[in-house]
C-alpha cells in the first residue's frame, strides 16, 4: 500500500527541510509531493536549490501566487499515485512517525479514512484556550453528523485518494479540513481514530490560522450538513 503525503508550504523556511528529512526516512511505500504556495520568506529558493527537476524524493510543485492552504493540498493530489493521500503542514507540529501506524490501521481496516487524533487520550496535547476551540467544533460536528470524532480539526487524515478526489474539494483556505471531514459524514464512510503526538506552536512561532478561519469552519460545517 501506497502513502501519498501531500505537503503544503508557506513561508515555512525554519522548519521544511527537518520535515522533508523526516518523512523521507519513514519506513513506508510513499511518495512526497510538496506544494509551495508562493513563498516569500526565501522558502521557495531553498526548495528550488535542494529539489530540482527530476528529484526522485519530493516532488515540487509552485504557485504563481498564494491561494492558501486548501489550495495547495488540492494542487498536490491532483497529482497523488498513493492508495490513501495524507497531509503534513511543513512546521514541527505532528510528528511525521505517526504516519506508520494510521497507514497500518488503514492496511489492516480498509477503512476509509484514519484520522490521527490529538485529544484522543488527553486534552493537554495543546493549551487550555486552543483545546475549547477544537472542542467546540468537534462537539458541534457530532451533533450536526450524528459522529463520535474526538478531533476534527487534525491535519492528519489519512483517506483514500481516489475518494478525496470524488469529493470536488472547494476550499481554498483552512476551511480544508471542515470541508473534508463534514463530506465524510455526509456520504457516511468510515472513519477510525488513532491517537497522535503533537506540539502546538504559538504565533510567534509562525502559527497561521486565526479567528477568520474559525468562522470559515463554523459556515462550511452548516453549510454541507444543511445546503450543500
Amino acid at each position: 500500500m501506497k502513502i501519498s503525503i501531500l505537503v503544503p508550504v508557506y513561508n515555512e523556511k525554519k522548519t521544511i527541510m527537518d520535515v522533508l528529512s523526516m518523512l523521507a526516512h519513514l519506513e513506508i511505500d510513499k511518495e512526497i509531493l510538496l506544494v509551495d504556495d508562493y513563498s516569500t520568506d526565501g522558502t521557495r529558493e531553498m526548495l528550488k536549490d535542494n529539489f530540482g527537476e527530476g528529484n526522485d524524493l519530493v516532488r515540487v510543485f509552485y504557485h504563481p501566487k498564494n491561494r492558501g492552504k486548501g489550495a495547495a493540498v488540492k494542487t498536490a493530489l491532483e497529482r497523488a499515485e498513493g492508495d490513501y493521500c495524507v497531509v503534513q503542514d511543513g512546521d514541527l507540529e505532528y510528528s511525521p512517525q505517526d504516519i506508520i501506524e494510521m497507514a497500518r490501521v488503514a492496511e489492516k481496516t480498509g477503512a476509509d479514512a484514519i484520522f490521527g487524533s490529538r485529544f484522543y487520550r488527553t486534552w493537554r496535547a495543546t493549551n487550555p484556550a486552543h483545546f475549547v476551540v477544537n472542542k467546540f467544533f468537534t462537539v458541534l460536528t457530532n451533533i450536526l453528523y450524528g459522529s463520535s470524532l474526538t478531533d476534527i480539526h487534525t491535519c492528519y487524515k489519512l483517506v483514500r485518494t481516489d475518494l478525496m478526489r470524488s469529493f470536488d474539494m472547494r476550499a481554498e483556505r483552512f476551511d480544508f479540513d471542515p470541508e473534508l471531514c463534514a463530506k465524510l459524514l455526509k456520504s457516511g464512510k468510515r472513519i477510525m481514530e488513532v491517537p497522535i503526538s503533537y506540539r502546538g506552536r504559538s504565533y510567534n512561532e509562525g502559527k497561521k490560522i486565526g479567528w477568520v478561519d474559525g468562522i470559515e469552519a463554523l459556515v462550511t460545517l452548516v453549510k454541507y450538513r444543511f445546503f450543500a
